[in-house]
């Protein structure tokens, strides 16, 4: 796919009345420290009809409006500490086109090609990069990209849908909540969970990375589709041993046939402990609930087994601990963070945990899953509908897979597993099996 890249600018909010006030700056929380520090990259496709560009880019200045964070730019405060400077300075905005049809030249699934849809991730001082490709056919490709640092999947398409909704004329809906002062300790603090080995370690402490003969050129990306009728047994497989209690949910489900699979294709030794790593975003766990939080809300579930176990035992065994380990990341579970965070950080010399170190690209033995099921993506419409496509740019790191609605739209789930070659053609073989 030969893309030819048009113009390049710089695009800054449109205010309507008086501009706002310039704040200086917004101090990072304690969610934003924890996690990802690097822009995250996604592809939106269109079919014709599609707006022009104009009004996309006018739709855009407007939204900025509303979320100034994205256009200003990341900074350093006199304590050295990263924040947010709110400077309207503006998103990188890219014209370009491709000499043929999309559907002659689109992947459906990881593909190097997707990473000329939009802007290099790489020295970028801009913390929102959007690229418009336009194809022969009259499609149009959305390239976006986001620094993580700002906020999370679920603002970022909050912030996407309300982009759509400024490009349609319509009023932003909901309104975000854009202070990141709420989340004070509580006096006294109370520690009580263990935050040291989970969301921080010790600075001098180093990591120990296992012996892997493979190297990152080994990583092919591999995208699986699983049918609604397969869910539906998958969830129900995983379940039988429930009892009168709640069905587990698809999403547990599915990861758990995920991470016995995988773990089996990896050829692991049965003494060695596997564990995945599991966002749960805080908006409707915490007391009292904060919905329309603008920035990062999100901690990490770890559950963990040991090989012989995750494997001998049946698919309920592997559900469970997703459930239960997704479960304890409750209301107390975020307050001693932000307690811990705030009291022990600092006091302690600690650091981010390495578990966030975007460096990393193989994760074996261990698998980390971006859910991006409940997101409304394919709700970014600019006035002609929805995407028919939507998907995580190419992102080959070893054990980091991706959840995702279909485009098919019928309750089917895309999953985009990336392992080592060696491992990948095991996995494709029972990648569907209920056994």
């Amino acid at each position: 796919m030969k893309v030819k890249i048009g113009r390049s600018r710089i695009i800054k909010p449109l205010y309507e009345g008086t501009p706002p006030t310039t704040i200086n700056y917004i101090p990072l929380s304690v969610f934003d420290k924890v996690t990802y520090d690097q822009h995250v990259a996604v592809i939106y496709a269109y079919h014709p009809p599609i707006p022009t560009n104009a009004t996309i880019e006018l739709g855009l200045q407007k939204a900025l409006a509303e979320y100034r964070e994205w256009a200003g730019r990341l900074g350093k405060d006199d304590n050295g500490d990263t924040i947010i400077l709110i400077n309207d300075e503006g998103v990188k905005f890219v014209e370009a086109s491709v000499d043929r049809s999309l559907d002659q030249v689109m992947p459906t699934g990881p593909s190097a090609s997707l990473l000329s849809l939009h802007p290099s991730l790489e020295g970028v001082v801009e913390l929102v990069q959007v690229q418009l490709t336009t194809f022969k056919c009259g499609s149009l490709v959305v390239g976006f990209t986001a620094h993580h640092l700002v906020a999370d999947g679920h603002s970022t398409s909050n912030f996407l849908v309300a982009w759509g909704q400024a490009c349609r004329g319509l009023e932003i809906s909901p309104l975000p909540l854009h202070d990141r002062t709420i989340f004070s300790p509580r006096v006294p603090p109370i520690f009580e969970f263990e935050h040291r080995g989970v969301e921080y370690i010790n600075k001098k402490l180093k990591k120990v990375y296992p012996l892997i003969h493979n190297g990152v050129e080994d990583i092919v990306a591999h995208k699986v589709h699983y049918s609604s009728a397969f869910l539906a047994k998958l969830k129900a497989k995983s379940s039988s041993l429930n009892g009168k209690n709640k069905p587990f949910s698809t999403f547990e489900s599915l990861l758990a046939h995920l991470w016995r699979g995988i773990t089996k294709a990896r050829g692991l030794s049965e003494h060695e402990t596997t564990q995945v790593r599991i966002s749960v975003d805080g908006r409707h766990r915490l007391n009292p609930k904060v919905p329309n939080y603008f920035g990062n809300l999100v901690l990490w579930a770890f559950p963990k087994a040991k090989v012989k176990d995750l494997l001998n035992q049946p698919l309920p065994y592997a559900t469970k601990l997703i459930h239960d380990a997704v479960t304890n990341v409750n209301d107390n579970y975020f307050k001693s963070f932000i307690d811990f965070a705030n009291h022990k950080v600092k006091e302690e010399g600690l650091v981010q945990n390495a578990v966030a170190d975007t460096e990393e690209s193989i994760l074996w033995p261990n698998l980390e899953v971006d859910s991006w099921l409940r997101f409304p993506f394919y709700e970014l419409d600019f006035g002609f509908g929805g995407p028919y496509i939507f998907m995580p740019s190419f992102f080959p790191t070893e054990g980091m897979i991706f959840l995702l609605p279909s485009f098919m739209q019928d309750g089917s789930i895309d999953v985009f597993v990336p392992l080592f070659r060696d491992n990948l053609e095991t996995f494709k073989q029972i990648c569907f099996s209920l056994d």
